[in-house]
């Protein structure tokens, strides 16, 4: 089989290299392009197997075409990951508010309880993450089609999926050195991108 060709959209940070890096050990192909480089047509027309939404340093309004991509890829069926800012992006996306966090934090490393699904998927719980964030998914308006998949001890959301269609997101940073199983969640993901190795993931409820 083919290994899986993904698109990575980069928000101009530095840890998308991380990703890269992780996604290629995983034996995944991968474009890199950033933000304001293509269109939402031009991203689908590659015809990716997986879209992975990178961090960055705005709110997801500002960050090029990343939201209504995310709603473009969902309705074509294209599975999508976010980091971070990737993560408040699918947030928005679907509906839910973008909001100031309780607390910066800046390279905190965090006990992150999950519910061993998708991304999680044969991961023990708590596992330990980085987390750079300033922003976050307000859980009050989180929408309907999204569920929280994963939560900091501070009850920040660090997880979501949607219920229906193949779009995660994390808030933390797998790809930070800091982070536990980094590696095994992007291989999940990449699973459910059509690589076909390893175990299947576990149904999402």
């Amino acid at each position: 089989m083919a290994p899986p060709s993904i698109l990575m959209i980069d928000n101009y940070d530095s840890f998308t290299w991380n990703l890269v890096h992780y996604l290629g050990e995983a034996g995944a192909t991968v474009e890199v392009v950033r933000n304001d480089a293509l269109t939402v047509a031009e991203a689908l027309a590659r015809r990716p197997a997986g879209i992975l939404i990178s961090p960055g340093p705005k709110a997801p309004a500002q960050a090029g075409i990343i939201v209504p991509l995310i709603r473009a890829a969902a309705d074509a069926g294209v599975p999508v990951m976010g980091v971070c800012l990737g993560h408040q992006a699918i947030g928005e996306a679907f509906g839910g508010r973008v909001v100031r966090a309780a607390r910066i934090v800046h390279g905190k490393v965090d006990a992150i309880s999950h519910d061993g699904t998708g991304l999680f998927a044969g991961l023990p719980s708590p596992l330990r993450a980085t987390r750079y964030h300033s922003l976050t998914l307000e859980p009050e308006t989180l929408p309907e089609v999204l569920r929280v998949t994963a939560t900091a001890a501070d009850g920040t959301i660090m997880g979501v999926a949607h219920r229906t269609l193949p779009v995660e997101g994390v808030q933390f940073h797998p790809e930070s050195i800091r982070s536990e199983h980094g590696h095994a969640m992007i291989a999940n993901w990449l699973r459910r991108c059509g690589n076909g190795a390893g175990a299947p993931l576990k149904e999402t409820a």
